[in-house]
């Protein structure tokens, strides 16, 4: 529009390329590290830059008209190669970032013909400050928000919405560059002025939307990560309690033990006093053996106590367990797994007896450590209705807590899991890797 020799298409294609170049570094993560990445876009944009001068040259018609499209085309296809992230999400950062150079390209060519009347340096000049500010303004105020909003984004967002996104911002772009509009007027200007504000403000608006579906999903987690809280220090004041009406019980058993052995002492009678003893020594050994689930003590203990909870709702629960005494896995993170694997099998077994009373339920809980992987495997008995979500029970059919601490746990050790309802048998799988 304001023409110029090839060193000032030169100036200007360097200036537009930089700025859309910084624009989407400061909303993207590079896929490889600062080195390779400073490497790969100075020969793209070398390479680039050297082409549209040289054709700037040999055939000016032709390059001014299309020139700048190609330039862009080809950044696009290089910086979503270049950019970690959803293909999806890549092409909304992308759009963005074109309704922010079309921003500075209209506001450095406008500025030029009102305020210099068309000169070449001040629209130049204009475009440079305009990057600087935005720049400026996208990392204090938005770098974070949008780097936030990509990862709810990614989670939360289904393909309509975000390709309606896109639409928007390209309409805004087309109707903001269209060739066909050359007049100067203030209606124009006006026209120009309101599309760059309500676009913006719509994207605004998604960002927020997004960004607080996100954090209402974290405080649901955090809410979840207390409730599970809250049941573990149950199932230990259960255990607890029962350690401290067991010991009762071993005083009381040992008074009369003790009353037995001295009866027999007394009247001589040590036949009867050693047959006493073996009978004694053999219900101690199948009391141990029966209250014994495996070596490690704290799953054991938090085992025998979701055991017993299942017992009294009626529930059949076969186990095998075979864990070693000390593990290089922190126990709480052993736990988080198995209890909250347990709650939500005994959860959903109630809810089937509620359903169907006469129903029996079973749990079958195996975990086995072979090398340095830990296998987990949990069933019960479930609705025939139970649905996924994402690969995710959805959160009525287990109580609404416990998967997210599971998978996130499981996620520490680059685990693999996965859930599935097998015909009204709800599968738990989990193997995680074992630190060395």
């Amino acid at each position: 529009m304001l023409g110029g020799s090839v060193y000032i298409a030169f100036i200007r294609y360097i200036i537009s390329l930089t700025g859309v170049n910084v624009f989407y570094a400061l909303m993207s993560e590079a896929r490889y590290g600062r080195k390779k990445t400073v490497i790969y876009s100075a020969c793209f944009y070398g390479a680039m830059l050297v082409l549209a001068c040289i054709w700037y040259i040999a055939d000016w018609e032709n390059c001014v008209k299309a020139v700048a499209f190609l330039m862009y085309i080809g950044f696009a296809v290089f910086v979503v190669f270049m950019s970690k992230g959803p293909f999806y999400l890549s092409m909304y950062k992308l759009a963005f970032t074109y309704y922010l150079l079309a921003v500075f390209l209209i506001g450095g060519i406008e500025f030029s013909l009102i305020v210099c009347n068309g000169n070449v340096w001040a629209d130049i000049a204009a475009r440079i400050v305009l990057i600087l500010l935005i720049a400026f303004f996208i990392n204090k105020y938005l770098r974070n928000s949008i780097k936030a909003f990509g990862a709810y984004v990614e989670k939360e967002l289904d393909w309509f919405s975000v390709t309606l996104m896109i639409f928007s911002l390209i309409c805004g772009i087309g109707f903001i560059l269209n060739p066909g509009r050359m007049d100067q007027s203030p209606y124009r200007f006006y026209q120009m002025a309101v599309t760059f504000f309500l676009i913006g403000v719509l994207q605004l608006l998604m960002f927020r939307l997004y960004l607080h579906i996100g954090k209402e999903q974290e405080y649901q987690k955090e809410n979840q990560l207390m409730l599970m809280n809250h049941r573990l220090l149950e199932r230990q004041l259960e255990v607890l309690e029962e350690a401290a009406e067991s010991g009762k019980r071993n005083r009381h058993n040992i008074k009369q033990h003790h009353a037995v052995i001295t009866g027999f002492a007394r009247e001589g009678q040590m036949e009867g006093l050693v047959q006493y003893l073996k009978e004694y020594e053999g219900y101690v050994e199948d009391m141990e053996e029966e209250e014994s689930i495996c070596e490690n003590a704290a799953v054991n203990h938090i085992l025998s106590a979701y055991a017993r909870k299942a017992g009294k709702e009626q529930i059949e629960v076969r186990m095998d367990i075979e864990l070693d005494k000390e593990l290089p896995i922190p126990g709480i993170d052993l736990i988080t797994i198995i209890s909250n694997a347990f709650e939500n099998a005994i959860y959903g077994c109630m809810e089937v007896k509620k359903q169907t009373p006469g129903r029996e339920c079973l749990i079958h809980l195996t975990i086995k450590k072979k090398k340095n992987k830990l296998a987990i495997y949990c069933s019960n008995t479930c609705k025939l209705e139970t649905e996924l979500r994402k690969g995710e029970p959805k959160p009525e059919f287990t109580g609404g807590i416990g998967v997210s601490s599971i998978i996130k746990t499981a996620e520490k050790f680059d685990g693999e899991y996965d859930f599935k309802n097998d015909a009204g048998v709800f599968v738990f799988r989990l193997i995680i890797n074992i630190p060395q």
